[in-house]
């Protein structure tokens, strides 16, 4: 009877030396540098534009409710649509971003601001349609996350926004020609439109 015997010759593997190790590190933390920040950027402006797109949801059930118990008129205002709303608290003293670019709006008697569910803030101007025409429309500002400054809002995350009479809503960038309210009149200007909002 023959008996086999079966050696195991261990294998031996070649590893990775140090400087293969650095350099698939260095590969590694130059593709983070360049996709991370990107990502980051591309999930809060997402998230910001669907706070927005929320907030403008509101103000337009706001408005129609307010049509089923109100005759629109030239003096109607945001401030009349508020009871409609669903705000945690009103604030005359709050500062966030403004519409312009590196600049704060502070919240006022004149400019009330509505703390909203969701983190954002809706501030608005007192001043009321000044008429009755396709044109004549009053405006409301979102800043989505709350508040003026830091790193994660930069300086341009507040958007404007005008409820026409006729209920339409649209961002500063598409504002009919010859829009006015009480207050002033208005044009089209898209630079004012921050780079995280979409339709």
């Amino acid at each position: 009877m023959e008996i086999y015997r079966y050696v195991l010759i261990p294998q031996t593997f070649r590893g990775f030396t140090i400087a293969e190790l650095l350099i698939c590190l260095l590969i590694l933390g130059l593709i983070a540098t360049f996709t991370i920040p990107k990502v980051i950027t591309s999930q809060q402006n997402n998230q910001f534009n669907a706070i927005a797109k929320d907030d403008i949801a509101m103000v337009s059930g706001a408005y129609q409710q307010y049509q089923l118990s109100n005759a629109v008129s030239s003096n109607t205002k945001i401030g009349d649509l508020t009871p409609y709303m669903n705000y945690v608290a009103t604030s005359s003293v709050l500062v966030v971003d403004d519409v312009q670019g590196s600049s704060s709006f502070a919240c006022s008697s004149s400019y009330p601001c509505l703390i909203l569910h969701n983190g954002s803030v809706l501030h608005y101007s007192t001043g009321s349609f000044g008429g009755t025409s396709p044109t004549n429309a009053i405006w409301f500002h979102i800043d989505p996350n709350g508040f003026y400054g830091g790193t994660t809002n930069g300086s341009d995350k507040a958007a404007s926004f005008f409820i026409y009479v006729n209920g339409q809503i649209v961002d500063e960038g598409n504002i009919k020609a010859g829009t006015a309210n009480s207050v002033q009149s208005y044009s089209a200007n898209s630079s004012k439109v921050p780079p995280w909002f979409n339709w």
